[in-house]
């Protein structure tokens, strides 16, 4: 809440000085100052289109769900669950619906938006962003179709219970792995090796400590996302972009042309 809140107060508050420019020469000259910053973010921005319109929409999804009232949001996320007894019902939308929702009432809320402002999106810039939908897309899909057969094994084996069909299963993790892994895949020399065990980390520790379904589902969609980014990389090699300082400075550039 506090994260969202300030993005929200500091993009109003630059507004309401661009509207103060229009009186003040002084205000005017400092936010023509500002303007190649806020140039370069939008350039930012639209450079992994992708990314920052679906951190934009999971962020709301997680504000209504620390505002609104605890019984609507446990009928809201069990009625986009990836539950055995929800994909029975609607296979197709279950899987997209699923993914606007940020697990545990949005914990660790800042963790993903930093993630998807840097590694995913830096990766979306690389492969373009149809590429990018399609490999996390996949992880997601995938690894949510894989864990469903694996809540069926354990129903129908005797290992857990019947209630386990209507279990509630919803967030962005899938979609962030398998963004994370082909990021990994294009990273150079030490960078390759630290995301590595990095991911390796995320993704085994929880699995050894808490032995959850939900936990392998992780495993899976980085398997996935590696596949795909892989596959799709013999399709066309990925695009060569532009650095943080060399954007800002193309930004200046175009600004003192105006």
């Amino acid at each position: 809440m506090i994260f969202l809140s300030t993005v929200l107060i500091l993009c109003c508050l630059w507004y309401f000085f661009k509207f103060l420019a229009h009186f003040s020469p002084k205000i005017h000259d400092e936010v023509r100052k500002s303007s190649v910053y806020t140039h370069f973010l939008s350039k930012w921005l639209q450079s992994a289109p992708a990314t920052f319109t679906y951190t934009a929409i999971f962020c709301a999804f997680t504000l209504v769900q620390r505002t609104a009232p605890q019984h609507l949001i446990n009928i809201l996320t069990n009625h986009s669950s990836t539950s055995i007894a929800r994909v029975s019902d609607k296979p197709i939308s279950t899987f997209f619906d699923s993914a606007f929702w940020v697990a545990d009432n949005g914990a660790g809320l800042l963790i993903y938006v930093v993630l998807f402002w840097t590694v995913i999106a830096w990766a979306e810039r690389k492969y373009g962003s149809p590429r990018m939908i399609v490999i996390t897309l996949y992880g997601h899909i995938l690894a949510s179709l894989t864990t469903i057969f694996l809540e069926l094994w354990a129903i129908n084996s005797g290992r857990a219970p019947s209630s386990l069909a209507m279990a509630t299963d919803v967030g962005v993790s899938y979609i962030m792995v398998a963004g994370c892994a082909a990021a990994i895949l294009l990273m150079k020399k030490w960078l390759h090796y630290i995301g590595l065990v990095a991911i390796g980390l995320f993704i085994l520790l929880p699995l050894f400590i808490d032995h959850s379904i939900w936990d392998t589902g992780h495993l899976f969609a980085t398997i996935f996302g590696f596949i795909s980014a892989r596959l799709l990389l013999k399709l066309s090699p990925v695009r060569t972009v532009s650095s943080p300082y060399e954007l800002l400075l193309k930004c200046r550039s175009e600004l003192s042309n105006k």
